[in-house]
């Protein structure tokens, strides 16, 4: 996964997303999916994705070992976390949502721009591969455009309107 220069390794945070392969939901042999991220704060990128049938530890365990060391990650109160053997300091908050509002933010975002994703769509992947090809394209897109971002903005801190520039130009 790529990773910034500028990424503070302080703090992750970690979530999924549920949806479906081949079918929707109700639909007959419509495939559980899920779709793992992990972000780092500073700046708001994705470090790291997978996506699976299941939320196996393993998965959840080899993503986190994919990457550099943070030093504190938060997780919402799934109790698959609580196996994971995190470099750093877990912090599991299940009462709210205050330690991962910014990843659940950007889970927004995916299903915001990733039409598979939307909870009313007709659009759906057939296979797993392609859900995960669709991600990476898109999730490379948003990380360049997140830095761009953030770059302009250090430029130009006064400036308060739309940027010259949109996610669609990094696709």
């Amino acid at each position: 996964m790529w990773i910034s220069q500028a990424t503070d390794l302080s703090a992750f945070e970690l979530d999924e997303i549920f949806w479906f392969i081949s079918k929707r939901k109700g639909q007959e042999n419509g495939i559980n999916t899920y779709v793992m991220t992990m972000i780092s704060r500073i700046p708001r990128q994705i470090v790291a994705f997978a996506v699976d049938n299941s939320k196996s530890q393993s998965l959840i365990q080899a993503m986190a070992d994919s990457i550099p060391a943070a030093e504190k990650y938060y997780t919402d109160g799934y109790r698959g976390y609580g196996n994971i053997i995190f470099p750093g300091c877990h912090i599991s908050n299940s009462h709210d949502k205050s330690d991962t509002h910014l990843i659940e933010s950007i889970n927004a975002d995916l299903r915001h721009y990733i039409s598979g994703l939307h909870r009313k769509s007709r659009t759906f992947y057939r296979s797993l591969e392609t859900f995960h090809t669709v991600l990476s394209v898109f999730i490379d897109a948003y990380n360049k455009f997140g830095e761009k971002k953030r770059h302009f903005y250090a430029r130009h801190p006064s400036f308060k309107s739309d940027l010259p520039f949109s996610i669609l130009d990094f696709l």
